[in-house]
């Protein structure tokens, strides 16, 4: 049983005629007809009592009729759904997200999209790299932005840019009048900092290690917005990927460039490399990359 022979048979459920239901279906006569016979002969039986002057349905049709308008109308539902979602007129896409990032650059890019997609659902998780990347390789979601992965074969990494640490210091401290400041000349100074598991902690102090030895900290936190108001309030300084510079002058803290270390990572877009996106994830996928282009050269400035 096939939707054509559905839809023939309900076409003659209503019309109670080869003739009519043949012209609404645009099949000739004995087109139809075969079209009945087959799905009579799938089902095992009549569905149909024909005499030369009549058509109606037997007990057995009296039955299918009901169930036909039912998978008729789901079958209908869900083309159009489909069509739907790959024309973007609806949809629901994921995404997860390392703080620095999600807190920054993405409502910018989710803003382009949503005037694109008004339609499609995105779906945020602010997470902390390490979950990132569990998120992706366990497709809980379809993309991933975060820190480039040091190995795996089972993601495909889009670049976004190269993101170096700025030291992030009260605006009246004398640091603030600077250029750029030395690691040597940050650490001087009470060290507030992101607490563990975060990768931007442990990415400093595997950077500073060899150089500084073990990173002291006078304070810490999860949220990136609570270290720029503590350092705003002048209870230390910090260091924070550049993507974070805005956020952190709006916190009321002061960002400038960081030397002797440079340290510096990749960040970029993460989905399975055996895996293909959605519609709305691939559509998703180009407003981010076309957004981290236009950004690359307001970031250069700042380095």
């Amino acid at each position: 049983m096939n939707v054509k022979q559905l839809r023939a048979f309900l076409a003659v459920s209503q019309c109670l005629s080869f003739a009519q239901a043949g012209e609404r279906l645009h099949l000739s006569q004995p087109a139809l007809s075969l079209t009945i016979k087959s799905l009579e002969e799938d089902l095992g039986g009549p569905l149909f009592s024909r005499t030369t002057r009549s058509v109606s349905l037997t007990p057995e049709g009296e039955t299918l009729l009901p169930l036909a308008r039912q998978l008729l109308a789901d079958w209908d539902n869900t083309e159009e759904l489909l069509r739907q979602r790959f024309t973007l007129q609806l949809g629901k896409v994921s995404i997860a997200a390392m703080p620095s990032f999600a807190g920054n650059w993405l409502p910018s890019a989710l803003k382009v999209f949503r005037d694109r997609y008004p339609r499609v659902n995105v779906a945020v998780h602010d997470v902390i790299n390490e979950q990132v990347l569990e998120m992706v390789r366990h497709r809980r979601v379809e993309l991933g932005i975060g820190f480039e992965p040091e190995s795996s074969n089972s993601l495909l990494f889009t670049p976004f840019y190269m993101d170096r640490f700025v030291a992030v210091v009260p605006v009246d401290s004398p640091l603030a009048e600077r250029e750029e400041v030395t690691w040597s000349e940050l650490l001087q100074e009470d060290f507030i900092a992101l607490q563990r598991p975060s990768a931007v902690r442990l990415l400093l102090e595997q950077a500073l290690q060899a150089q500084h030895g073990k990173l002291s900290v006078a304070f810490e936190s999860h949220q990136l917005a609570t270290i720029g108001r503590m350092v705003a309030n002048g209870l230390g300084v910090s260091a924070v990927p550049s993507l974070c510079v805005q956020q952190m002058r709006e916190l009321g803290a002061h960002c400038i460039a960081l030397i002797e270390p440079r340290i510096e990572r990749r960040i970029g877009l993460m989905m399975l490399a055996d895996h293909t996106l959605s519609t709305a994830a691939q559509a998703l996928r180009e407003v981010l990359i076309g957004c981290a282009q236009e950004q690359v050269s307001g970031m250069a400035r700042l380095h």
